[in-house]
């Protein structure tokens, strides 16, 4: 039975390059992978307030969804070399009440896309501080920061080169067996 992945997609845009992202990583995952996006668009700022009177229904939703997965998978645009806002609040949504985070222990993967030649490294890296915080194993190598995002993907959605998908293969790979090594 394939482990289901949480893929939390920081990019709110339907036809963003990192949603098609997801597409063509789950066309090239192993079959020991199941990418299941978790939606963070309908998420209320967070707000501890929140917590002690009634949790937005979405917040529950949204911890329910993770909690069950066995791992997570952050594909993300770069935002001032930082992660997009949407992202972090469902970072902290899913860190709180203290003491219930949903990431707690779940092995994870990082994918950062830009149009830049730099691949979002500012992202990637400012995430990955997060994710130890969390104590969520994040896999170390392959790295994946993808520049020139726009030129990735034909017309069909698939990508354009054949090295590219060679090495998002190799990184799915990786995350398969990362996963397999933290899997209970």
């Amino acid at each position: 039975m394939p482990h289901s992945i949480a893929v939390i997609v920081g990019s709110l845009r339907k036809d963003s390059l990192n949603r098609k992202m997801v597409h063509a990583l789950a066309a090239l995952a192993p079959a020991s992978l199941k990418l299941e996006i978790v939606e963070i668009g309908d998420l209320a700022l967070y707000n501890e307030d929140s917590e002690t009177t009634s949790p937005p229904e979405a917040w529950a939703r949204f911890r329910e969804a993770v909690k069950s997965k066995a791992g997570v998978l952050f594909v993300t645009p770069e935002y001032n070399r930082s992660v997009p806002a949407a992202l972090k609040n469902a970072i902290d949504v899913g860190s709180r009440p203290y003491g219930s985070s949903v990431w707690n222990g779940k092995p994870a993967a990082v994918v950062t896309l830009s149009p830049g030649a730099v691949g979002g490294f500012g992202a990637n890296h400012h995430l990955r501080q997060s994710l130890v915080f969390l104590d969520m194993p994040v896999l170390q190598q392959p790295e994946a920061y993808i520049g020139a995002a726009g030129k990735l993907f034909d017309d069909k959605g698939e990508i354009a080169n054949a090295g590219t998908r060679e090495f998002l293969q190799k990184f799915i790979a990786a995350y398969a067996a990362w996963v397999a090594k933290f899997a209970s």
